[in-house]
């Protein structure tokens, strides 16, 4: 049977007035379900994602499979070891190691959240990630980042009110605030990221699957969209935008009296001491924050490609792995309460 027009002959037939019967393209049941299939396969929505990683050269996926395994062993035992100590020592259930057990367990939940699918994509050959799993990772490091803020803003206040009301610290720092802070930080934690799950299910990707990243960020996800995520990324720097305003303002606020009131002490060794006291918590709050602002909260963050893969890297492997070494290597009371654990033990 003809299937198509035979184009000659209906020219012929304009020019000299006549009428030329067209026969219509009769298509036979298994050619219209075919171009049925191909039609919606152009138009399928895409369900699963391919991270792309760090590098296709098998010298180097093996080499880096080695050091992220060596620092999610390290980040493991480091921050779920200070959790087990910080509850085993009854001397460390202050407010100050409470918030700081809390910030270990959260950098645990950060690098489960992340590291195993990156090892597991190093060889694998189609390095897939499905939707349900990459909506998973983003909440969990959006959970583990969130609550770190408020962690951290929490740990500065305790040491403003340590420092600067020393007589009143019992009173000002009960362990019932300390329960509400910690509690607050969870809420906040686990608010934050339904927000942006919610407003994520509104894109969709119909284009390419290909994720430029090793987990599954939403600004590498956003440029995937079919659908303008101009929403999204508002939500992201108003929400994102006052968490960090907010926990960062508290922070400074915090470390601003405390120098205040570590300039006017008399005492060297009373300076020292006092400096010395924050130093680890200022330290981590500085890496912690400068990492998360360039990442999230610098212009125009969607258009890049792989500016933010270095500091995503710093905040979801390094800092969960330098934490429990920042807050315990000069921590005498950390050190002996390891101390008599081992002997306990041995």
């Amino acid at each position: 049977m003809q299937d198509h027009i035979d184009t000659r002959r209906l020219d012929e037939g304009i020019l000299q007035g006549t009428e030329v019967p067209v026969q219509p393209v009769v298509l036979s049941f298994e050619d219209y379900e075919e171009k049925v299939e191909m039609t919606e396969d152009n138009y399928s929505l895409t369900t699963e994602f391919i991270l792309i990683g760090f590098t296709d050269r098998p010298e180097l996926k093996s080499l880096l499979f080695v050091v992220f395994l060596i620092i999610y062993v390290i980040t493991m035992v480091g921050n779920l070891g200070l959790v087990a100590l910080i509850f085993m020592e009854h001397r460390l259930h202050t407010p100050m190691y409470i918030f700081l057990g809390n910030l270990a367990l959260m950098d645990s939940c950060c690098s489960c959240a992340i590291t195993p699918k990156t090892l597991e994509n190093f060889f694998s050959k189609d390095r897939m990630i499905s939707f349900h799993e990459c909506i998973a990772q983003f909440y969990f490091l959006c959970l583990a980042g969130t609550t770190e803020c408020f962690l951290l803003a929490a740990m500065a206040y305790d040491r403003y009110v340590a420092i600067c009301s020393p007589l009143q610290y019992h009173t000002m720092m009960s362990k019932k605030l300390c329960i509400q802070m910690t509690t607050g930080a969870y809420v906040a934690g686990n608010l934050h990221p339904i927000i942006h799950v919610g407003f994520f299910f509104r894109l969709t990707f119909c284009g390419s699957n290909e994720i430029n990243h090793f987990f599954c960020d939403v600004f590498p996800l956003y440029r995937l969209s079919c659908v303008d995520p101009y929403i999204n990324e508002l939500m992201i720097f108003i929400l994102s935008g006052s968490v960090q305003v907010f926990t960062i303002s508290s922070v400074l606020i915090s470390y601003f009296y405390i120098l205040f009131t570590i300039f006017k002490m008399k005492s060297k060794e009373g300076r020292g001491k006092a400096l010395s006291t924050c130093a680890s918590h200022f330290l981590s709050v500085s890496i912690f924050y400068g990492s998360l602002l360039f990442v999230y909260i610098r212009p125009h963050s969607v258009k890049e490609d792989d500016e933010d893969i270095p500091g995503a890297v710093f905040y979801t492997l390094v800092i969960p792995l330098l934490n429990p070494f920042i807050y315990s290597l000069r921590n005498k009371e950390v050190i002996n309460a390891v101390k008599k654990i081992i002997k306990k033990i041995f």
